[in-house]
């Protein structure tokens, strides 16, 4: 699986951009774009159908600008191509699993819908399509995001169930299955349901881009993520021009704790989107490469590869400038140095965090900001400030009425446990160690309602493992070994919360478990490059 990898991420640096998909010419010297095989059946011109075909195989993998550059080549093919603007409306409100998009992207592709709409497609199959895209763009200056998005996922339903041939109608179905799924669903009746389209697709068409992705997202959860493997396997093989498709296995490596894969997928995601960039752009500020990064530093902060995980911190910092601002990016910003320093353990590193660059519009990102400020509340009270914790749990609560206020419900409880632990340690520096305890279970009860989201590979620290460290504080080692275990099963293999239950089963008299973890610790920390007590 690592030699795909390699070799997949060898051919992403090569950038050539193929296949089946309406392949574009390669420079001399460069191998085949390599983009999987998508046939979305259109009622235009025979070289509109070709670029279409690889502009729906970029929308698959989430090469967002190439996508867009691709079906505005399409209408220059074929001005009578009304499904090129449908791809351009979709387009211009980007990942729909990191929805809800901006005003200005909502205004763009309502704007796209519109000329789409006025210009009508050749067959009522596509109009159809176009017909479900506009429920989306209904009213959106009025009407909150969530009911839309469900609308939407109706409305592609429907033509799914009416052309039940049309392999693309029951994708995009599956898609916003997954995008539509409530956190708080244990049950996964979205995401199964979306496994049960797409799974029988996958043996049909193996090499299709969307159908591997959207199996690694329907599966990015602890419980499912083994069914998941396979696809993240093969994924990087279908589409290896793509930096994203590079990074997506990833998302299973995280949920099953294999942080080997993990470092290796986001590196060649890394370094193929570092590739892309040009000189005109500004900085390496990209969805792709900032979004691999986060996942690169926390493997390697998982493996104690503390070193490893500087540089990259340090590249972060020395971004100042991005091409283009949205909440992956900022997510990315926010959570990388706060990573670096809480898994760490330093305190009064992250008591010290503020925001990079200080010119990004972070008003437009609470949920993003939030990350950090929750960081350095956390530090400023595990240090012995519990002032200027304090000061950090107000900017939470008025990032999340932000939250609130911009429809963004799944931030707003998120910001919601981050308020009670920092509040739980502020009461531990305070001498009030009922209130602590009171406080951080109530936190990781919270969490453990929801789950993380798909921007990140996890959170910065899970709040069972702040309970557990809490309970280590309080001498009650036995109860910090119990929530350890817990929280592993929900994370495995991170390693905080593996040296923890080290520790808690050592101060507790438990030597089996304590050697048990201690041998977790050593294969977790074979490559590290950190002096630890461990």
């Amino acid at each position: 699986m690592h030699r795909s990898i390699a070799r997949a991420g060898t051919l992403a640096l090569s950038l050539a951009l193929s296949g089946g998909a309406g392949a574009q010419t390669p420079h001399e010297g460069e191998p085949p774009e390599q983009l999987g095989e998508v046939n979305f059946q259109v009622s235009c011109t025979p070289d509109a159908q070709r670029t279409f075909n690889r502009a729906m195989a970029l929308f698959h993998s989430f090469w967002f600008d190439p996508a867009k550059q691709a079906f505005a080549t399409v209408l220059e093919q074929d001005p009578t191509c009304a499904m090129a603007h449908w791809g351009i409306a979709i387009m211009s409100m980007g990942n729909p699993l990191a929805w809800p998009p901006s005003p200005q992207a909502l205004q763009a592709g309502a704007n796209a819908w519109s000329l789409a709409q006025q210009l009508g497609a050749g067959s009522e199959r596509e109009n159809a399509y176009i017909d479900a895209l506009g429920v989306f763009f209904k009213d959106w200056q009025s009407t909150e995001h969530r009911p839309r998005a469900l609308a939407l996922e109706q409305a592609m339903g429907e033509v799914a169930a009416r052309y039940p041939q049309d392999v693309e109608a029951q994708i995009l179905h599956a898609l916003l299955l997954n995008a539509t799924a409530q956190p708080t669903d244990k049950t996964y009746a979205n995401q199964l349901k979306a496994a049960g389209i797409l799974e029988p697709l996958y043996r049909q068409y193996p090499n299709h881009p969307g159908i591997a992705h959207y199996l690694i997202h329907t599966f990015d959860y602890t419980s499912l993520a083994e069914r998941g493997m396979p696809y993240a396997r093969a994924y990087a093989d279908i589409a290896p021009s793509v930096p994203h498709v590079q990074h997506m296995p990833s998302h299973i490596f995280s949920r099953v704790g294999d942080w080997p894969a993990m470092v290796e997928s986001n590196l060649a995601s890394y370094q193929a989107a570092r590739h892309e960039l040009q000189a005109t752009t500004l900085d390496i500020g990209t969805y792709d490469a900032l979004h691999a990064l986060d996942y690169l530093v926390f493997g390697h902060l998982q493996q104690a590869q503390h070193q490893a995980a500087k540089q990259r911190v340090d590249e972060v910092a020395a971004i100042h400038k991005v091409n283009v601002e949205n909440f992956v990016a900022a997510y990315a910003f926010a959570a990388i140095p706060a990573r670096y320093a809480l898994e760490r353990g330093q305190w009064q590193e992250a008591a010290a965090l503020q925001l990079s660059p200080a010119d990004l519009a972070w008003d437009k990102f609470p949920q993003a900001e939030a990350i950090l400020v929750f960081a350095r509340g956390l530090g400023a009270a595990r240090s012995g400030n519990p002032g200027a914790a304090r000061a950090d749990v107000e900017r939470l609560q008025a990032l999340q009425t932000a939250m609130r206020q911009n429809n963004l419900g799944y931030w707003a409880d998120q910001a919601e446990f981050q308020i009670r632990a920092v509040n739980a340690w502020i009461a531990q520096a305070e001498n009030r160690p009922d209130d602590a305890l009171r406080l951080m279970r109530e936190a990781a009860d919270l969490e453990e309602a929801s789950d993380k989201h798909p921007v990140t590979p996890g959170n910065v620290v899970p709040s069972r493992e702040l309970l557990a460290e809490l309970l280590v504080v309080q001498k009650q080692p036995a109860e910090a070994f119990a929530e350890f275990e817990r929280s592993l099963q929900r994370d495995p293999n991170r390693l905080r919360a593996t040296k923890g239950a080290m520790e808690a089963a050592k101060a507790a008299g438990n030597a089996e478990a304590a050697r048990r973890y201690e041998q977790k610790v050593a294969v977790l920390t074979a490559a590290g490059d950190a002096q630890r007590a461990e």
